[in-house]
C-alpha cells in the first residue's frame, strides 16, 4: 500500500517579525498593519500562498492569532462564525478589536501594493453580534412576584400587549380553562405595571408570571404588530358566539354552551327559539344594548345620588361608598357597585330590604334579586378557603336611570347594572378592600395571605392560622400592615 502523502506544513514564524524567513519576503513596510489569515474555509494551501504573497509586498503576516493582529482576513465565512471562533479561545486569546475583513480587501491591497482603506464593503457582516449588542443596550425590567406588591395605575404603557393577552385570557375562561385564564391574567398584570413601553422581549427576562406562551405572543406582537393566535381567536365563530351570549345578564358559560349545541349563536336566534328564560335572563335580553354600553362616571354619580336619597329616607346616618372600578379611578365601567353600612353595629340589619322597597316604590328598579347575609364567624377559623364570593346582604339589580333627553323619540332613561352590598361596620374595612378590586389584585392578596403569611383573607375577615385568631381592622391600611405589605391606594390597584 502506498502511504498517504503528508500535507506540507508551513513553518511557524510566530515571532514579532511575523516572517517565515523566506528569501522572497520583503522588509516590513507597514508596521501599523499586522495581518492574520484565517485558515477555516480558506484552506491551508491557499492560506500559505496568500501569506507568502502578502510578505512579498512588505506586509507583516502572523501565523498565530494574537492581540497584536489588526486585520483578520477571511474567505467564504460569515462574520458571526469568525466572532464565535475568536470567542471560543481556539483563535488565541478571545475577542479582539481587529478588523474582520473579506479577502477582497487583501486582493485590492495586493494590487495597490499597500494596505487600502477599510470600507464597509470589506467588513464582514456580524448580524448576530449586532443584534446581541442592541439587546445588551436594552434595559430590562424588574417586578415583584405578586400583583398586590406592585403599584398599577390606569396609565398602561403596553396596551397593545395587554389587550392581546387579555383576549387570550377571556377565551380560556370561556372555554372552561380557568388555570390558563389566570396565567394570562397574571402575565397581563405584570405588563400593565411596567413604567415604560416594552421594545424587546429580552427586557422581560426574569420577570414573574410571564410563561413561554405569553412571551411568544409578546414577541410576535412586538415584531409584527399583531399575534396570529389572537387574530384567529377573534375570527373564531365559537368565541364570537360565546361573547354575545354570555354578555346577556344572567347567562353563564355553561348555559351559553348548551344553547350553542342547540343551534343558538346570536340574540335573534335566541328570541326566535321560543326558549324559556328565567327572570334575570329575560331582563338581560330585554335591556341587552343598554347593559353592554359602558356606564360613565357622571352616570355612576347619578346612581349614587339615588342610593343616598334612599338611605336618608329609610335609615338616617347610614352611609354609602362607591366601590369597584370607579373607586380605582376608572372613568367607565360595566356596572356600579355600592357598599352600605351604619356606624353603629347592628343598625344595618334589615337595611337592604328597606332600601330595595324604597327603590321599587320610586320606580327605579327594572330587576332585582336580593340574597340574605349568611356569614358566620366560626371560632376555629373559616371552614373553607376564602374566595372572592362573600356572604353579605346583596342586591343584584338593574336600575332605571333617568337621563337627559336630547331629541324627539329618545328614551328618557337607560338600564344600568347596580350591585348593592350591606356590611356591618366591624367588617367594613375588609368589605371595602374586597370590593374595590381589581379582581386579580384581590386574588393575589388572598394568595399572598395564604402562601406567605399563613392567613386566610376574605371580604369579611382576616384569620391568622398560626395564632388561631381573627385580626380586627378598622381600615384598609391596617389590613395591609397585618399582611406585611406596603399600603397601595385604590388608584394603584388596577392589576
Amino acid at each position: 500500500m502506498i502511504p498517504l502523502k503528508r500535507r506540507k506544513v508551513v513553518p511557524s514564524g510566530a515571532g514579532n517579525t511575523g516572517n517565515t524567513g523566506s528569501e522572497e519576503s520583503s522588509p516590513n513596510k507597514f508596521p501599523q498593519v499586522i495581518l492574520f489569515l484565517l485558515e477555516r474555509k480558506m484552506g491551508a494551501s491557499r492560506r500559505a500562498f496568500l501569506s507568502q504573497l502578502g510578505r512579498k509586498k512588505g506586509l507583516q503576516v502572523e501565523e498565530m492569532f494574537s492581540e497584536r493582529v489588526t486585520h483578520v482576513i477571511c474567505e467564504n465565512i460569515s462574520g458571526d462564525e469568525v466572532v464565535a471562533w475568536l470567542e471560543s479561545g481556539v483563535g488565541g486569546r478571545g475577542r479582539s478589536s481587529a478588523h474582520l475583513l473579506d479577502v477582497s480587501w487583501f486582493t485590492e491591497s495586493m494590487r495597490a501594493g499597500r494596505p487600502v482603506e477599510v470600507l464597509d464593503r470589506h467588513r464582514l457582516q456580524c448580524l448576530l453580534r449586532q443584534q446581541q449588542m442592541r439587546e445588551a443596550e436594552v434595559v430590562g425590567f424588574s417586578a415583584p412576584s405578586y400583583a398586590c406588591q406592585r403599584r398599577t395605575t390606569l396609565d398602561n404603557h403596553n396596551a397593545i400587549l395587554t389587550d392581546a393577552l387579555s383576549l387570550l385570557a377571556e377565551n380560556a375562561e370561556l372555554s372552561g380553562e380557568d388555570g390558563r385564564g389566570v396565567a394570562f391574567r397574571r402575565a397581563t398584570a405584570v405588563l400593565k405595571g411596567l413604567p415604560e413601553p416594552v421594545t424587546a422581549v429580552t427586557q422581560l427576562v426574569g420577570l414573574p408570571c410571564l410563561g413561554g406562551h405569553s412571551l411568544r405572543v409578546v414577541k410576535e406582537v412586538l415584531e409584527s404588530g399583531a399575534s396570529s393566535e389572537v387574530e384567529a381567536t377573534k375570527q373564531s365563530e365559537r368565541f364570537k358566539a360565546l361573547k354575545v351570549l354570555t354578555a346577556i345578564f344572567g347567562v353563564g358559560v355553561k348555559t351559553a354552551e348548551r344553547w350553542m349545541r342547540e343551534g343558538i349563536h346570536d340574540l335573534q336566534q335566541l328570541r326566535d327559539s321560543g326558549r324559556t328564560l328565567d327572570r334575570s335572563q329575560r331582563a338581560g335580553l330585554q335591556h341587552y344594548d343598554d347593559l353592554n354600553q359602558p356606564v360613565t362616571r357622571p352616570e355612576a354619580d347619578a346612581v349614587a345620588a339615588i342610593v343616598e336619597e334612599a338611605l336618608a329616607a329609610v335609615l338616617p346616618g347610614a352611609t354609602t361608598t362607591l366601590i369597584g372600578g370607579f373607586r380605582r379611578g376608572k372613568l367607565t365601567g360595566h356596572d356600579v357597585d355600592f357598599l352600605l353600612t351604619h356606624p353603629e353595629e347592628g343598625r344595618e340589619v334589615g337595611l337592604m330590604t328597606k332600601v330595595v322597597s324604597w327603590l321599587e316604590t320610586q320606580g327605579f328598579l327594572l330587576y332585582q334579586k336580593t340574597t340574605r347575609n349568611s356569614y358566620l364567624e366560626a371560632e376555629d377559623g373559616p371552614a373553607r378557603p376564602s374566595s372572592n364570593m362573600d356572604r353579605f346582604d346583596r342586591c343584584l339589580s338593574i336600575f332605571k336611570l333617568p337621563v337627559e333627553v336630547k331629541g324627539e323619540g329618545l328614551n328618557p332613561w337607560r338600564a344600568v347594572r347596580v350591585d348593592l352590598v350591606v356590611s356591618p361596620i366591624s367588617q367594613f374595612a375588609f368589605a371595602l378592600l374586597g370590593w374595590t378590586g381589581s379582581k386579580l389584585f384581590e386574588r393575589e392578596l388572598r394568595r399572598w395571605a395564604g402562601h406567605e403569611k399563613a392567613m386566610s383573607l376574605s371580604s369579611h375577615a382576616l384569620y391568622d392560622k398560626t395564632q388561631s385568631r381573627y385580626l380586627r381592622a378598622s381600615s384598609e391600611e391596617e389590613i395591609f400592615a397585618y399582611l406585611g405589605l406596603e399600603y397601595i391606594p385604590p388608584s394603584e390597584r388596577n392589576a
